[in-house]
């Protein structure tokens, strides 16, 4: 199958460039303006061989077996918990994600919350424009410098934040799904061990079912009222009504979130509290770290269809 007439079924809307340049490389489907899945599966669409999708836009079920030609699933973004990747497997579909073009911009925008609420910059802004410094000199805030930072998912993003958050005198320690051997970072075996030792606890693993509400309410308490929360990973992985509960009572001292469980909307309950900075899934949003997404979801396909090894298929 020529490039020119290689046919690909978009799940849901991409941010410029990457669907005009889909658009103009391939025949595209729009799966979003067809009526259900069963419709969409009667058409044309149905029997491409390609999908193209964002990593956190859920595949509904029905596609990827209701495709008979499906071959590859090209993720525009590191996340894959939108694609059953169990039906993938077991239907022999290549998935590919786009991994490192995007991490030093999370990993900026981790450490950012971080220093965001430690400093608590955001209401420090709010301060001097509505006039309270005339008034008053501002409350003191929290310096990372000497503290530890617990990352949970020391990959490339984890090891990322942890050598930015060394910049700053912090301490670094981890939990993973197991121990890694090349790096000194004290490990813990849990979340909760990790963050009953930690100033800062900063999540950065992978969403999906094995990590859905890996930090609860357990956690949350072992991090304790001096303990700071900071998700750059999805918002799955948080207990959101405990987290909630904990800011509101004061259990955890703060958290800095650019991610939820029901995106685009946040809990109405955190806009009202001073110990949050809340950012709209913005960790990867600049236009040269999405444009290099973009162009590496499309150089996946491409490859695909001139018969060569994909650049970056998940395991």
């Amino acid at each position: 199958m020529s490039e020119a007439r290689a046919e690909v079924v978009q799940i849901a809307p991409m941010p410029s460039p990457t669907g005009e340049r889909l658009a103009e490389r391939f025949t595209v489907h729009r799966y979003w303006e067809a009526a259900n899945a069963e419709a969409f599966l009667a058409g044309p669409g149905g029997q491409a061989p390609a999908i193209a999708t964002l990593g956190n836009v859920t595949i509904e079920k029905a596609l990827i077996p209701g495709m008979p030609k499906l071959r590859i699933v090209s993720c525009y973004g590191v996340g894959v918990d939108g694609v059953d990747l169990a039906a993938a497997k077991a239907k022999g579909v290549i998935v590919t994600n786009t991994p490192d073009v995007l991490t030093d911009c999370v990993a900026d925008l981790g450490i950012s919350l971080l220093l965001m609420i430690s400093r608590r910059l955001v209401e420090a802004d709010r301060y001097v424009r509505s006039g309270q410094w005339l008034k008053a000199e501002f409350k003191l805030t929290a310096a990372p410098r000497g503290k530890t930072l617990g990352i949970v998912g020391l990959g490339r993003i984890g090891l990322a934040v942890a050598r930015r958050a060394e910049a700053f005198g912090m301490k670094i320690a981890y939990h993973n799904r197991g121990k890694r051997a090349e790096v000194a970072y004290p490990y813990y075996a849990t979340a909760a061990a990790l963050a009953a030792a930690s100033d800062y606890l900063l999540l950065t693993c992978p969403g999906g079912a094995a990590t859905r509400h890996l930090v609860d309410a357990k956690v949350l308490e072992a991090l304790g009222p001096k303990g700071y929360l900071i998700n750059v990973a999805r918002g799955s992985v948080v207990d959101e009504a405990a987290l909630v509960e904990a800011l509101q009572h004061r259990r955890i001292a703060g958290a800095g979130l650019d991610v939820f469980a029901d995106e685009p909307r946040a809990p109405a309950a955190l806009f009202a509290l001073d110990n949050v900075v809340l950012t709209p899934h913005i960790a990867s949003a600049t236009l040269e770290t999405r444009t290099a997404m973009g162009d590496l979801m499309i150089e996946n396909l491409r490859r695909y269809f001139d018969g060569e090894q994909v650049l970056t298929r998940v395991a």
